[in-house]
């Protein structure tokens, strides 16, 4: 009888377990914003009780999440950042997953736009629309290609407009496509800069000892970090999302890590 109590109420937690973990993943929702004339925003939006921070999360590669109206995330849904929304959702942060606008909602999607002043409207709305959610600093963070559009926004919002800070991970530091995050005027950036880098890197445009460099251009940053990474599983192209370039087995550690940074820095 004791022994059929027992496996009773371990089955109760396990509904209960397995329920919250349902819950805690419904509760993402797609919203629209306005941001540029007949121009919207979509992202996918993870709310959490009394936020500490938010985190708008901007992936590489082309940028084109293809979010559907259910929430479902038809491209791209491996990427770092857009695969561990969740990690940082468990640290307490609001996340705001960004998609390419309305006016970018196919191929080529963002890239050749990232550095325009278009895309920073756009930014610049998503910053005050978090602003409105929740009481709480606002964190623009970008990853591989994703560095590009959170280092140009950084460098040209400013005052009231600019996010409290700014993660660059995987950073975009070569590139003969476009221009790479260290040829920015990072000397225009005023808050807290993190950058966050695997030392095995194998992207060609990522390599890691580029990173000083940039590291020296972020002189009027008032916080600025170097976090650095190694081991994990590395798969696939060099620049992937499952290679180290993604954190690819570690992710948990680095949002942690960058969570703290982060909460600190308030």
């Amino acid at each position: 009888m004791r022994h059929l109590l027992r496996l009773s109420f371990a089955s109760v937690l396990l509904a209960f377990f397995l329920a919250s973990h349902v819950h805690a993943q419904a509760t993402q929702k797609v919203v629209d914003i306005p941001t540029r004339p007949g121009v919207t925003q979509r992202m996918l939006v993870l709310p959490v009780p009394e936020p500490k921070a938010t985190a708008i999360l901007m992936a590489g590669g082309h940028g084109g999440l293809d979010i559907q109206p259910d929430g479902r995330i038809a491209s791209l849904a491996d990427n770092f950042l857009v695969r561990s929304r969740q990690l940082f959702a468990d640290q307490g942060f609001m996340v705001v997953v960004v998609d390419a606008p309305s006016d970018r909602s196919g191929l080529p999607y963002l890239n050749g736009f990232r550095q325009t002043a278009e895309h920073v409207s756009d930014l610049k709305a998503v910053i005050a629309w978090a602003r409105t959610q929740a009481k709480a600093p606002v964190w623009l963070v970008g990853t591989s290609r994703g560095t590009q559009s959170a280092g140009f926004a950084a460098t040209e919002l400013q005052g009231a407009d600019a996010p409290d800070g700014i993660v660059l991970s995987s950073t975009i530091l070569a590139d003969e496509k476009s221009r790479p995050v260290p040829a920015m005027p990072l000397d225009r950036i005023r808050v807290p800069v993190l950058v966050v880098h695997h030392e095995q890197d194998g992207c060609r445009l990522c390599a890691f000892s580029d990173i000083p460099s940039m590291m020296d251009k972020l002189g009027n940053a008032p916080r600025r970090e170097l976090l650095s990474f190694k081991g994990g599983a590395n798969k696939g192209d060099p620049c992937g999302a499952r290679a180290h370039h993604g954190f690819n087995g570690i992710e948990s550690e680095v949002v942690a890590r960058m969570a703290n940074w982060i909460l600190a820095a308030k």
